[in-house]
């Protein structure tokens, strides 16, 4: 049982009379204590959940369609193993594909950006348009890497396509062990 602690001589002095002073029983005091922070503890949220809303591309019969996305803006990044991507610039059969580590390819993003901003004089209606193919081999927090990049560089318009894989990605991933 709690109590109040009172020292030993503790005795009113006033007046003629002695008495003791009361002892005061925290019991209850504690208990509510308790009962509060568990009830506080349990009723908060301490953090949010927030999920991010990925919008798939409808799939494609025919992969000439892709032949929409202007090839002079547009940017397709492969997510491979060993956290290493492929990226290009254009069409797979026309472009010149590179490896990059995916440390880099924050850099390399910034950099073909500002090319299409240039290329096409700085008009706001021709943004980077850039086509994320996550591979059988590339591991989840490669992808959520890449799409952070999207959001840090303020790309205004990617897709995530993971089922169009072209002949030419294939081959050229399979060249370098990708």
């Amino acid at each position: 049982m709690a109590t109040l602690n009172i020292p030993q001589n503790g005795k009113a002095i006033k007046g003629r009379t002695k008495k003791t002073l009361p002892s005061v029983d925290l019991t209850a005091m504690v208990n509510l204590a308790f009962l509060l922070i568990t009830f506080f503890m349990l009723t908060t949220s301490l953090a949010k959940m927030r999920a991010m809303d990925v919008v798939k591309p409808v799939p494609i019969e025919n992969i000439q369609d892709w032949a929409d996305y202007p090839a002079s803006r547009t940017m397709t990044v492969l997510l491979g193993k060993n956290n290493t991507a492929v990226y290009y610039m254009g069409e797979p059969a026309k472009a010149e594909m590179k490896t990059i580590s995916m440390a880099n390819i924050k850099t390399q993003i910034a950099k073909n950006k500002q090319w299409v901003a240039q290329f096409h004089q700085n008009n706001v209606s021709k943004y980077m348009i850039v086509i994320i193919k996550p591979t059988p081999g590339a591991n989840y927090r490669n992808f959520v890497d890449i799409i952070d990049e999207m959001l840090i560089n303020k790309v205004e318009s990617y897709a995530i396509d993971d089922k169009n894989i072209t002949p030419q990605e294939k081959a050229f991933m399979q060249q370098k062990g990708i």
